[in-house]
């Protein structure tokens, strides 16, 4: 069983960067695709980003692409969330999430859950 735990949101300024790290406490996920998805208040969950088992591929929701990146480190068990010149819109909670195939973009692929950890990006 995969169990997730995210940390690292905190509130900050617009422009400032951020690091979200994502830890699994359960069986290993070396082979897990991994996605940080979000949710604002008010609003749906949406993604961000996947990340293929290997960390050989990734995509990005076209509102946080060239500003985040995800990574991840098998040996450490933890996925990260790399967040550059934040802004206003990307204040929500974030989720890591894994799923069984090893690369996925599809959010109903994703079993296994964290609790998320809060992002707040002041003007």
């Amino acid at each position: 069983q995969v169990h997730l735990v995210e940390s690292g949101g905190r509130l900050v300024q617009a422009g400032d960067s951020l690091r979200l790290s994502c830890a699994n406490s359960g069986r290993t996920f070396s082979t897990y695709g991994l996605g940080w998805f979000r949710q604002a208040p008010g609003k749906g969950r949406e993604l961000v980003g996947t990340i293929s088992w290997n960390g050989g591929s990734t995509t990005y929701a076209d509102s946080v692409k060239g500003r985040f990146t995800i990574s991840r480190d098998n040996d450490q068990n933890t996925l990260y969330l790399q967040m550059n010149n934040l802004k206003p819109e990307d204040t929500a909670t974030y989720y890591c999430a894994a799923s069984s195939r090893s690369f996925t973009t599809g959010p109903y692929d994703f079993a296994y859950w964290g609790q998320g950890t809060r992002v707040s990006v002041s003007s």
